[in-house]
């Protein structure tokens, strides 16, 4: 069901009018979970001829609770918490943290035990799409806000069984619909991006994984990991095209892709890699490789040339290097580094934001765990993904949100 809410629901509070357009773009913009391409890439950032001892904090601004990334358009930093009872969406100026507006609807929520730890707060990252942001609350709800002034467009009801763990897989928008697996762990919904309507459904429930937008043998689709596959659907009218038998109920990584080959894990399941493509008019998968050396839950890996980066929660937590082209095992690094770490590439450099708020620096090498500077950038626990927009990383706590700058 699609909830249109009269004015009197949107509270709307405007500071000011100086900030950029939203639809304007930027190489510096963040607009979605995990970047740009939703690869893990910073954006438009320049490493710097020496790494200072400690960065400087420009602002901490208390923005409410959950570990939905900032993202950052223009001169705006748009932050998607709970408050107060209230699922809210914000927007702040970038260089001083002052707050321009924010929206907010009553969400009622409470989180299953054995997620309890983590909070009620939103878990799925916002899209950010011609001018408008996208949300997927805790609770399953997909709502529409008007990216200029808060203005709430559209959102879905409640569903009357929530998910217990918390929704965190984070909506990707494109071609004039927003995609997500909404409810209770839906099957995956393309939503018109002007009018909330649902335009198509297509395969199993989702759990925790987002999807990703591709093109594979020449055709745009949405991939992303159910219950029991992982399928590639094609954008234009939600079919299916393939599907890979994959137990991603148990919960893990979201694909990422080298060349054209999909890559995911997931608990006590090791890393697949494997391959769509069309042959005599049909679509196919075929395994390129798997490996049992590590095994990633929930957090993502990025792949810089032929090289797989991330965290195993193996050895309780522990860094590693696959060859992305073959799987195998290039280097394992110390265990007991973290039980979640957020996995950034820019250019040569990874940035690994663990979840005790330590920032690690390290070289891409395929020889060795090379970390060149470590940093302390909160004072609680970091699970959102930073948000790096040239010089500047945007930090969400537990509660607070931070600009920390590279001088």
């Amino acid at each position: 069901m699609l909830r249109r809410p009269p004015v009197c629901l949107v509270v709307v509070v405007l500071i000011g009018s100086a900030f950029r357009a939203a639809g304007q773009s930027s190489p510096e913009d963040y607009p979605q979970w995990r970047g740009r391409n939703r690869d893990g890439s910073a954006s438009a950032f320049v490493q710097p001829e020496s790494w200072p001892e400690t960065l400087t904090r420009k602002w901490t601004v208390d923005v409410g609770e959950g570990y939905a990334t900032p993202l950052v358009v223009g001169n705006t930093v748009y932050s998607f918490t709970r408050r107060s009872g209230d699922e809210l969406m914000a927007a702040l100026d970038t260089g001083t943290g002052k707050e321009l507006w924010h929206t907010g609807y009553d969400a009622p929520y409470e989180p299953g035990r054995p997620a309890a730890v983590h909070g009620a707060g939103p878990k799925a990252t916002p899209a950010f799409h011609d001018g408008k942001l996208f949300t997927l609350g805790a609770s399953g709800t997909v709502a529409a806000f008007d990216a200029a002034d808060g203005k709430l467009l559209w959102r879905t009801d409640t569903p009357s069984e929530p998910p217990f763990f918390n929704a965190a897989s984070s909506p990707v928008a494109e071609q004039g619909l927003v995609i997500a697996h909404p409810g209770n762990y839906g099957p995956l919904t393309a939503f018109d991006t002007e009018t909330g309507d649902v335009k198509w459904t297509a395969g199993a429930g989702g759990f925790f994984a987002s999807p990703i937008i591709a093109e594979l043998a020449g055709t745009r689709q949405v991939i992303t990991v159910t219950m029991k596959d992982v399928i590639g659907v094609s954008i234009a009218d939600g079919r299916v095209l393939w599907q890979y038998p994959w137990p991603g109920g148990t919960g893990g990584t979201m694909p990422v892709l080298h060349g054209e080959a999909v890559i995911v894990s997931g608990h006590q399941q090791g890393v697949i890699a494997f391959k769509p493509a069309v042959r005599a008019g049909e679509w196919t998968t075929e395994t390129v490789w798997e490996t049992k050396d590590v095994s990633m839950y929930i957090s993502n890996p990025v792949v810089i040339g032929d090289t797989l980066f991330g965290l195993s929660y193996l050895a309780s937590g522990q860094f590693f290097a696959l060859n992305a082209a073959t799987g195998t095992t290039l280097w394992l690094g110390p265990p007991r580094e973290a039980k979640n770490s957020a996995v950034v590439k820019a250019g040569s450099l990874l940035f690994l934001l663990n979840d005790d708020a330590e920032l690690i620096v390290a070289r891409s090498s395929r020889t060795g765990f090379e970390p060149l500077k470590r940093y302390t950038v909160a004072d609680s626990a970091t699970w959102a993904q930073p948000a790096i927009s040239g010089n500047r990383m945007f930090v969400k706590d537990v509660s607070s949100l931070t600009l920390w700058t590279l001088d």
